[in-house]
């Protein structure tokens, strides 16, 4: 691949609970993308939601990483370390008159319309201030002012993409009424302070991509390309999450490791690989997004959707 900047990738998981057969996926496909290109792959720790992070997590998921064969390039960068860039990342917004304070509730916002993403478009209460009737209200969030223009970008996966940010989302916010730091200026902030040029993750973070792309124009940061790969969904068609009660990662390594390959269908060698190390050879060496399913969503293999009495504990 030829770049004038060296390919440089990450894997960002939540410290919210044990990796699972999604998170392999999403794992696994932004490691290979990386090592296929000569690139550094990075591990960030997203736990900037303080209420949701589980003490042992973390520790829980980087012993599974390295089960796994997965070996990223430097330290593990963790958000909860990085407050004071968040901090910056908002005054420079401010400076720029580019946010403002709301003081919203979920309840005031239940009324309006809701677009293409399916998410409730916020119809710019505050922008000109806080209105009379919430001034007493002490929590207040910080919203980004969108404009009129329309976001366009391509995915390498899923194509040419297009978003509306002020009819599909309006007026989003950064920082929460509790004080913490929303995903997207995190996401923005990390990304361009690791250096990263390839965001290769979920196809359920494809809606939200605009405004990380809108919000890294205004802060002046450089636009990574990105590759949004399927997600998986069980029996009831729901993404396979924490929340959704998603089975554990497997002690074993090997038959997950396979059966993400294949949910990813991405070519096989034959025999098949007899150990992890093996495996990895081979994924460096044959990685092909051009093979990837160009769908945002397919059904997990049963043996990961859910358990079964023939199956060892977590496969």
């Amino acid at each position: 691949m030829s770049r004038a900047v060296r390919y440089r990738g990450r894997f960002a998981p939540s410290p919210t609970g044990p990796l699972h057969f999604g998170s392999l996926i999403a794992a696994l496909a932004s490691c290979a993308d990386a090592r296929a290109n000569d690139g550094e792959w990075c591990l960030r720790i997203d736990d900037i939601d303080e209420p949701r992070v589980r003490s042992d997590a973390e520790n829980e998921i980087l012993a599974t990483l390295e089960r796994y064969g997965f070996e990223w390039d430097g330290p593990v960068v963790r958000q909860s370390a990085r407050i004071e860039r968040y901090d910056a990342a908002l005054a420079s917004l401010r400076q720029k008159n580019a946010v403002y304070e709301c003081a919203c509730t979920r309840r005031d916002l239940e009324s309006a319309p809701l677009g293409a993403a399916g998410e409730r478009v916020y119809p710019g209460t505050c922008r000109d201030g806080i209105p009379l009737q919430h001034a007493a209200r002490g929590a207040r969030a910080w919203r980004v002012r969108v404009d009129d223009s329309v976001i366009r970008f391509h995915d390498r996966l899923q194509g040419r993409q297009q978003q509306d940010l002020a009819r599909d989302v309006g007026d989003f916010i950064i920082k929460r009424a509790d004080g913490l730091y929303a995903y997207q200026l995190c996401v923005v902030v990390d990304d361009a302070d690791q250096g990263i040029t390839d965001v290769v993750r979920g196809a359920d973070l494809l809606a939200s991509t605009p405004r990380q792309i809108f919000l890294q124009r205004v802060l002046g940061c450089v636009e990574p390309r990105y590759l949004h790969v399927p997600i998986a969904l069980n029996a009831a068609g729901e993404k396979l999450s924490k929340q959704t009660r998603a089975r554990p990662l497997s002690r074993d390594p090997l038959p997950g490791l396979l059966a993400a390959w294949r949910f990813l269908d991405q070519p096989m060698s034959s025999p098949l690989p007899s150990s992890v190390e093996a495996f990895w050879r081979h994924a460096s060496a044959v990685w092909s997004p051009s093979r990837l399913p160009p769908v945002p969503m397919l059904p997990a293999p049963i043996a990961f959707e859910r358990p079964g009495p023939s199956l060892p504990d977590g496969v």
